[in-house]
């Protein structure tokens, strides 16, 4: 036999002076076969040149599952030499020695036989093997289904996974940290596993079509191995075909993918990292896939949110009719779905969620194109989430609300006061609540609701030391008990006391442009907003006014501004005498 391209070239094999040659196209090239040594081995060309004993065999073979090295094997099978028979070649050339019809039943010890042979000697035993020939069969599945070729290295993959789950690579609860951190956006079993085990050295079921590999991890799933492990080589799978720029896949084949792996993942919690799932449902979302994929990743991400980083939820909009910069609905869709699943007694993770939003919210607030409901409605999920856990503070919604009213200056005075309404001045910190103070960007009346609050909190802060002090200094018995009083805390006490003086002014100097506000409404006949309803203003009306009001339930009139503060200097003086 010879391959032709255009002028017959010389071969190997001799040739008979009677015989006729049979010519096959096969992969692009020309070959020559003669027909009367093939008929001794082929029942199929025996009863073909017995039909047509002068016609053109070619055209009746087109559908032979040939390459040029099956085909050259086979040649040199009907001429008596050595044939090299391959874990890569063993599956195409069975199927050809079928196809052909070399069967001991036309010829004893036939080509077929030979090849089934090795194949059950040396590819059904082995794990590598057993994948590397089903890799082969990938392109003549129905040829090789009927030899019964696939259910046999099928078989064979899933026994010895179930013996060695392993196999399949390692659990996400096995990577160690340091081997993550080299590689965050791989998902593969264990690197140092790799190094000493040769089964890993080779040949891993990623390989696989997905035609293949489906099946396979199907009947895994159902052999109860280990769901751990089949999520890993799940991993695996969706960073080869998926995630790698090496295989040049059309979008249409990645979405036929991707929402097989969906149906195949493991519903159980910690199976695959949150971060895994994020670039998922991103490929979700990039190739349109189906609502079903969509909403399957989704609630598997909010069955562990609280593993999840700032960082996976920024998921991009997609289209050209999405304004906003990142997909918030996808994000409250994970959040329903956290709250919904969440069964756990431990808080923690309620704690890591609440940060969580709280760190989305301050990413999203920079959005210029970011709607004041949707802020709005994340910004009231944060405080929801953060009910019942008292250890945590304000200060991340403070944060977002200023970067939001820094980003979008458009907003009138009343906006701004609905967006503030999220805030909370007693849940904020003492340098959130001072920062709040001196921040023009919010409107005026949370500046003096946060000036109120600041200083309350110097005074509950202080008051309780000086009076402890005050009380232990005037009693004789206590002379033993008490130290020398260093300068380092006069020097910390009088700069508090600056500070209180330093807030009092401002408060005065707040106090007096209200002032001329409340006079100019007055005067036009306006109306004047309380805290809580509307009063008309009156100039011979008895009532409060809003400040004083406000003053009066925050503990703090309008007129002991300067005495709260002197008092406290006059009682640093007793406490500490020259």
């Amino acid at each position: 036999m010879a391959a032709k391209k255009g002028i017959e070239s010389s071969t190997w094999r001799p040739r008979s002076k009677l015989t006729s040659e049979l010519q096959l196209h096969l992969c692009g090239s020309l070959f020559t076969v003669d027909k009367e040594l093939l008929a001794k081995k082929s029942s199929k060309i025996s009863k073909l040149m017995q039909r047509n004993p002068n016609g053109d065999l070619s055209n009746l073979l087109r559908d032979i599952p040939a390459d040029q090295e099956s085909m050259e094997i086979v040649g040199r099978f009907c001429h008596g030499f050595d044939i090299n028979l391959t874990t890569e070649n063993i599956v195409r050339v069975s199927c050809v020695a079928k196809y052909l019809g070399m069967t001991d039943n036309h010829c004893p010890e036939n080509l077929l036989t030979k090849s089934l042979a090795f194949f059950e000697r040396h590819v059904i035993p082995s794990w590598n093997n057993s994948v590397r020939a089903l890799k082969t069969a990938e392109n003549m599945l129905d040829h090789a289904s009927e030899l019964g070729l696939i259910d046999y290295c099928a078989q064979s993959i899933i026994s010895k996974a179930m013996e060695d789950p392993h196999l399949l690579g390692e659990s996400i609860g096995s990577v160690s940290i340091s081997d993550e951190e080299e590689d965050h956006n791989e998902y593969k079993p264990n690197a140092r596993r790799k190094l000493f085990d040769i089964e890993w050295k080779s040949e891993d079921l990623s390989s696989l079509g997905l035609r293949l590999y489906a099946p396979i991890i199907n009947a895994m799933i159902q052999q109860k191995i280990p769901q751990e492990n089949l999520a890993a080589n799940i991993c695996q799978y969706a960073k080869t075909w998926l995630f790698s720029d090496e295989e040049e896949i059309d979008e249409n084949s990645q979405r036929e993918i991707l929402e097989a792996l969906v149906q195949l993942l493991p519903q159980e919690r910690d199976m695959v990292t949150c971060t895994f799932l994020f670039h998922m449902l991103r490929f979700a979302k990039f190739l349109d896939a189906s609502s079903d994929c969509t909403n399957g990743i989704e609630q598997r991400i909010g069955k562990q949110l609280d593993q999840a980083s700032v960082k996976d939820m920024l998921i991009p909009s997609q289209g050209y009719a999405k304004d906003e910069q990142y997909d918030t609905e996808c994000v409250r869709r994970i959040l329903k779905n956290f709250y919904m699943h969440y069964t756990g007694p431990d808080p923690t993770g309620l704690g890591l969620v609440a940060e969580l939003i709280d760190e989305f919210l301050i990413e999203i607030s920079a959005d210029i194109d970011l709607k004041m409901p949707t802020f709005v409605a994340f910004a009231d999920m944060s405080v929801a989430a953060s009910d019942g856990l008292s250890h945590r503070t304000s200060d991340g919604i403070y944060r977002a609300v200023d970067i939001y009213l820094d980003k979008h200056r458009h907003l009138t005075e009343s906006e701004k006061e609905e967006i503030c309404k999220v805030l909370n001045c007693n849940r904020l910190s003492g340098e959130a609540c001072e920062h709040a103070a001196q921040n023009e960007r919010l409107p005026v009346r949370f500046v003096v609701q946060a000036l109120f609050v600041a200083q309350l909190k110097l005074r509950e802060a202080f008051v309780p030391r000086i009076a402890a002090e005050g009380g232990g200094g005037g009693s004789e018995n206590s002379n033993g008990r008490r130290g020398v009083v260093e300068r380092g805390e006069e020097e910390e006490e009088e700069g508090e006391r600056m500070e209180i003086e330093r807030m009092g002014s401002k408060v005065k100097e707040l106090e007096r442009e209200c002032d001329v506000m409340r006079r100019e409404i007055e005067r036009s006949g306006g109306i004047g907003f309380s805290n809580n309803n509307v009063v008309k203003k009156n100039k011979k009306s008895g009532k409060m006014s809003m400040w004083k009001e406000m003053k009066r339930k925050l503990g703090c009139g309008m007129s002991s501004v300067d005495d709260d503060y002197h008092c406290l200097v006059k009682k640093k003086k007793k406490v500490h005498p020259r």
